[in-house]
């Protein structure tokens, strides 16, 4: 699938939102699970209802996990880690643009992983979903710093 970054060998970010054509091609391409961030307020094309329908009848496995940036919080994102580890992978993670589904996927590895909060976004930067410059990074950071105890 095109505009789509491999974080790792379970975890894919979407730097779209899929479309019924780009869910039912995850699915070809072997993924299991599809993660929507995006919220209901947001505009568009396939709603999250619609999105669920689509991707079961495709045979996968579908999470909404709704994320609006300016209400991110610690306790939020564990909530998800613990969705996170009960999902088949490989998982395709998607919100509009990618960067709310980088930040929550680059936060949960590297909670499990032991990273702190530079490595993470590293890890971010290397796979090609940057956020240094975003304040959505900032959050990652300090989530993975206060999860690696730096």
């Amino acid at each position: 699938m095109d505009n789509v970054i491999k974080i790792d060998s379970n975890h894919s970010v979407a730097l779209f939102a899929p479309d019924q054509a780009a869910l039912r091609q995850a699915a070809e391409t072997g993924f299991r699970t599809i993660v929507n961030f995006r919220t209901a307020e947001e505009k568009q094309d396939v709603s999250p209802a619609e999105e669920h329908r689509i991707v079961e009848k495709a045979g996968l496995n579908y999470l909404h996990f709704p994320v609006a940036a300016d209400e991110l919080d610690n306790e939020m994102v564990d909530d998800f880690r613990r969705y996170l580890d009960d999902l088949a992978g490989p998982i395709l993670l998607h919100c509009a643009s990618g960067k709310r589904a980088g930040a929550m996927t680059l936060m949960a590895l590297a909670a499990d992983k032991g990273m702190d909060g530079a490595e993470a976004l590293e890890l971010g930067h290397k796979t090609g979903i940057d956020l240094s410059d975003e304040k959505i990074g900032q959050f990652v950071k300090a989530y993975a710093d206060k999860k690696a105890n730096v």
